[in-house]
């Protein structure tokens, strides 16, 4: 997983922004320690968003092309940059991805609902689900 949090903004900014959050921290040590745990304990691995929109070569190709295609801007944060951010959501079960608009940030999709997710496509179809509905 990338150690830097990163946005992708598809070149429109008047739409909210899609805010993706890992239950990981950033830093070399996190880096290293979660990439040894999801190769050695992958069913005890805390970050479902980590474990099947990353492999141990990057991002997920149909996650990457997934996202890429999005009319949305999109961002990605850390547990420690998110809280960071956004103190008062600092008890938010992570992983999670909300919706951001000016200074305003609701839920999208539940640490729930990204935790049922087995597979990328789940996960991508769960994505469009929720855009349909919210936006």
């Amino acid at each position: 997983m990338n150690t830097n949090a990163h946005q992708h903004t598809n070149g429109n900014t008047s739409k909210p922004t899609l805010l993706f959050v890992y239950n990981a921290d950033t830093g070399l040590f996190s880096v290293v320690t979660d990439y040894a745990h999801k190769i050695l304990s992958p069913k005890t691995y805390p970050c479902n968003l980590c474990a099947i929109t990353y492999g141990s070569m990057g991002m997920n190709k149909k996650w990457k092309s997934f996202i890429a295609q999005l009319t949305f801007p999109i961002e990605f944060l850390h547990r420690d940059e998110f809280i960071k951010q956004y103190e008062v959501m600092k008890d938010t079960p992570l992983p999670a991805a909300f919706l951001k608009k000016g200074e305003t940030i609701t839920s999208l999709i539940t640490h729930d609902e990204i935790n049922a997710c087995t597979a990328v496509e789940e996960l991508m179809t769960l994505v469009n689900e929720k855009l349909s509905k919210d936006i």
